[in-house]
């Protein structure tokens, strides 16, 4: 399984290569992006754990990406750690105070720059900021998200679970359960590029619930849409013959052997409303989500 998705941003086609080799030999996916632009692009629909940026960069400076990435709710949470030629000072300060978790100046050793790739991530599952295994959004930035709620008007919440999902973990095993835990986090990254807005938010709460806070108007379309490209695609997580009957035979404590649907969508909408917490709002959240199989 792999340790994590590195975007390296680094316009240098040796020293990205070289990343790229060395990073995909220690188990990490890895990809590419030779431009500013094209990593803010690769961020909208492929998110990354963490990101080795280059300041030096032909089109946009790394700073700049830095500020966009930190701008962007769906973004903020990614570590970022500088890669340069640059070793004054003032430049070190200005990237940290645009949000970088690290700086590293080349020529760099690369056990070094390993282990501070390491470390970021470790951070940032250590401070509950992602989850380890889809990479979103979690606990803290999910309860800020939900602060900021209190102070914003138009917003909606959909709160997502996984029908059946506990016995397919069971039957299958955790490894398969974790590859739909990062199909239901790409399907839902990659509606909100498709149909939502900036400032959507996505985060996994855990275990199979997820949160994707959006806009009233767009609520409906989401909802809809979720839930059936995950009806259109669930299957294929299954052996041929449980996707042709449209269920699976488990064994409960006591020998017996029932049926069990494929997995769905339980999809709960919470509307803007009046909360005097954020533990009120979660409570409403799980509410919607268990009376509902979308």
């Amino acid at each position: 399984m792999s340790k994590g998705r590195i975007l390296v941003v680094e316009d240098d086609v040796d020293i990205s290569n070289m990343l790229r080799i060395y990073f995909d030999s220690q188990g990490y996916e890895v990809w590419v992006a030779a431009r500013g632009q094209d990593a803010l692009d690769v961020c909208q629909h492929k998110l990354p754990n963490i990101i080795v940026l280059d300041i030096m960069l032909p089109d946009i400076d790394g700073y700049e990406v830095c500020r966009r990435l930190r701008g962007n709710l769906r973004t903020s949470h990614i570590p970022i750690l500088f890669l340069t030629q640059r070793d004054e000072r003032s430049d070190k300060i200005a990237g940290l105070e645009l949000g970088a978790d690290d700086y590293i100046t080349k020529p760099f050793d690369i056990e070094e720059l390993k282990w501070r790739v390491q470390n970021a991530l470790r951070r940032a599952t250590y401070e509950s900021l992602t989850s380890p295994t889809t990479g979103l959004p979690s606990g803290k930035l999910i309860e800020e998200q939900l602060k900021q709620l209190m102070r914003r008007n138009g917003w909606t919440i959909l709160y997502i679970g996984i029908n059946t999902f506990e016995p397919f973990n069971e039957v299958q095993g955790f490894v398969a359960g974790d590859d739909v835990l990062r199909f239901v986090a790409m399907l839902l990254t990659e509606l909100v590029n498709e149909m939502g807005t900036p400032n959507d938010f996505i985060g996994h709460v855990g275990g199979d619930d997820f949160i994707l806070i959006t806009t009233a108007e767009k609520a409906s379309i989401l909802r809809q849409q979720l839930g059936e490209r995950f009806d259109l695609q669930v299957g294929t997580f299954y052996p041929f013959r449980d996707r042709e009957k449209g269920f699976m035979t488990v064994q409960d404590a006591d020998g017996n052997k029932k049926e069990v649907p494929l997995m769905s969508l339980a999809i709960g909408v919470v509307p803007e409303g009046t909360f005097a917490d954020i533990r009120e709002i979660t409570e409403v959240a799980a509410a919607a989500r268990r009376e509902t199989t979308r």
